[in-house]
């Protein structure tokens, strides 16, 4: 059975494999890396090269993974110099912010889960974004109180919600943080400035979002210089950007939240050309970065724990492990559709929950303990033990957490595309951080304000605030956090952290770090090969295959057991660290990232 699967997970990163010696040499594979790094360093070619041949990247003092080279290579010189993984991440996304703006940045929001090892506590960090005070449930519903279509609802400032990611960043530092705070910005400062090389992947999703880029002025200035679309391998520099990152060193996240920074954000949102927002001064001042308590669900031997609402991600992920943690997923094996049946049910029961009962539980009632309690998980499992797909997935009844009667909610129908970006990290003080990021979808709301673009984060709450007059729990209201799939993660094992893993894509992220984790827990794949693992995922009765790998051979069988199958790309990006008598980081080869340690 082992051979047969790793055959299967051969064939994810089959096109990329003629690129190996091109890593080896020094050179970019841009199939492998989708970048354009043209002058890399030994340790960047040797990660590339272990990325390509299944294997882990091993360390013995620290650890990093994350979406570029760039922003790795700034991390890995905080770490070498002695910071923090706290300090690290600072210095990553500042870089990330720049050389891959569709994903992540300043002008958007994140999660963060941190192992603590001087006190041996975990925690999370709460930096998403938050609505308007000024928003209503009605924001994108037309004048019949029909939802707006996605793109007309995403483009200009109606979707902008108060950025979290300065904010986020600043708090880690001032929390965990060794290093001064102004040399943090140094390496994206200097990126921003001499410029860096577009990559085929930037220059690929700019040619797909031309026509939603180009309606603003700043932001088409910015990707069609001259009216021309930027190419891979163009220089790009961004001196606003680095200019916002001066501000952000000298004066800390109060240069972002007060005075000219975010006077403009809100004059972008609010005299956005065709569709404007309602983002004010007074919501950028009181934004506030909220800790909170980690969510963990047992599986196996280890103790899988991730962010909480307004997260949807750890409860989602530990239903489905819960659930299929009581099966022998391990007897079955990777290649059998039984496993499959399996996850993907699992998957389907648990976003059944996530739209009937998950969003942000400062405003609405969560039976957050409920949704994992064992007795509640045993009996979802339950309906997982015939031998065909499920006829009908429906919302169960857990406890809430508060002596009530059960509220009545209707079930969500937000839409949430996938972009966004992950960050794993290990110091050499045993401390461990798992970071999801992101401006929503591909691009954000595509306005541009001193060098970043702004978030359409208020686009993952549902566009209806109730449906046959029973109100939804992720309905848009003033101040509330719109749910979330990110699922930054730590799994624990007898106290200590085992693995730090996440991943982009939306609310196949889900399914995407449920898989992984399956993988390395019951496959025994090392962490590369986990990630790296052909995707089959299934949230709402259809079963997504990645196309062109093993796992679109699976098409036929789960046809068979009643699944509508798609083939499509599922275009992850998990980074993870395994922690054990080494540190083995671990890159997706879907994407550029890479993982160094020493």
């Amino acid at each position: 059975m082992r051979h047969v699967f790793l055959a299967l997970l051969a064939s994810t990163a089959i096109a990329t494999q003629a690129f190996a010696q091109q890593a080896a040499d020094g050179v970019a594979p841009e199939a492998a890396t989708s970048g354009a790094f043209e002058a890399l360093s030994p340790a960047v070619a040797a990660s590339l090269q272990a990325k390509l041949a299944g294997q882990p990247v091993q360390a013995d003092n620290w650890m990093i993974a994350a979406a570029n080279p760039h922003a790795v290579e700034a991390g890995a010189a905080v770490l070498r110099a002695g910071g923090s993984a706290a300090d690290a991440m600072v210095a990553v996304q500042a870089v990330l912010g720049l050389v891959e703006p569709q994903s992540s940045g300043l002008g958007g929001g994140a999660f963060l889960v941190w192992y603590d090892a001087a006190s041996g506590k975990l925690t999370t960090l709460d930096g998403r974004e938050t609505a308007p005070l000024a928003a209503t449930p009605t924001l994108f519903q037309d004048e019949n109180g029909e939802p707006l279509k996605f793109f007309d609802a995403v483009v200009g400032g109606r979707s902008v919600g108060t950025p979290g990611t300065p904010a986020l960043m600043e708090e880690a530092h001032r929390r965990w943080g060794r290093a001064e705070w102004s040399s943090l910005f140094e390496a994206g400062t200097r990126l921003a400035k001499d410029g860096f090389t577009v990559s085929p992947r930037l220059a690929g999703l700019i040619e797909r979002d031309a026509d939603r880029l180009s309606r603003f002025s700043r932001t088409a200035d910015y990707f069609f210089p001259d009216g021309v679309a930027l190419q891979a391998g163009d220089l790009l520099i961004n001196k606003d950007y680095a200019h916002t990152l001066g501000v952000l060193a000298k004066k800390g996240a109060d240069g972002f939240y007060f005075g000219r920074i975010a006077d403009e954000i809100v004059g972008a949102v609010t005299h956005a050309p065709g569709n404007p927002g309602v983002l004010s001064s007074m919501d950028m001042a009181l934004y506030q970065v909220k800790e909170r308590e980690p969510v963990c669900v047992s599986y196996r031997a280890f103790e899988v724990c991730g962010m909480g609402p307004p997260s949807s991600g750890a409860l989602t992920v530990g239903q489905i492990l819960g659930m299929v943690g009581q099966y022998d997923l391990a007897a079955l094996g990777a290649d059998n559709p039984e496993s499959w049946r399996l996850i993907g049910d699992a998957s389907r029961l648990a976003f059944a929950d996530r739209g009937r009962y998950m969003a942000d539980s400062d405003y609405v009632p969560m039976p957050t303990n409920g949704l994992l309690d064992a007795e509640y998980l045993t009996q979802r499992a339950a309906l997982l033990s015939g031998d065909e797909a499920l006829a009908e997935v429906a919302p169960g009844s857990p406890e809430f957490d508060h002596a009530q009667v059960n509220p009545l909610w209707a079930d969500d129908e937000s839409i949430e595309l996938p972009s966004t970006s992950h960050i794993s990290i290990v110091d050499q003080y045993g401390n461990a951080l798992s970071m999801t990021t992101t401006v929503e979808n591909a691009f954000g709301s595509r306005l541009m304000v001193h060098g970043f673009l702004l978030n359409n984060e208020l686009t993952d709450f549902s566009f209806r605030s109730h449906r046959d007059g029973v109100p939804i729990a992720n309905r848009l209201e003033p101040g509330k956090r719109p749910r979330s799939s990110m699922a930054p993660t730590i799994v624990m094992q007898e106290g200590k952290p085992v693995l730090v893993i996440g991943s982009p894509g939306g609310s196949r992220i889900i399914g995407y770090v449920a898989s992984s984790i399956i993988a390395w827990a019951d496959w025994g794949l090392n962490i590369q090969q986990a990630v790296a693992l052909p995707h089959a995922v299934n949230r709402f009765g259809s079963y997504d295959l990645e196309e062109e790998t093993g796992a679109a051979e699976m098409e036929t069988a789960l046809t068979g057991l009643g699944y509508e199958v798609k083939l499509r790309s599922l275009n992850s990006g998990l980074h993870a660290i395994e922690i054990g008598d080494h540190l083995l980081g671990a890159a997706d080869p879907r994407r550029e990232g890479i993982a160094l340690g020493e």
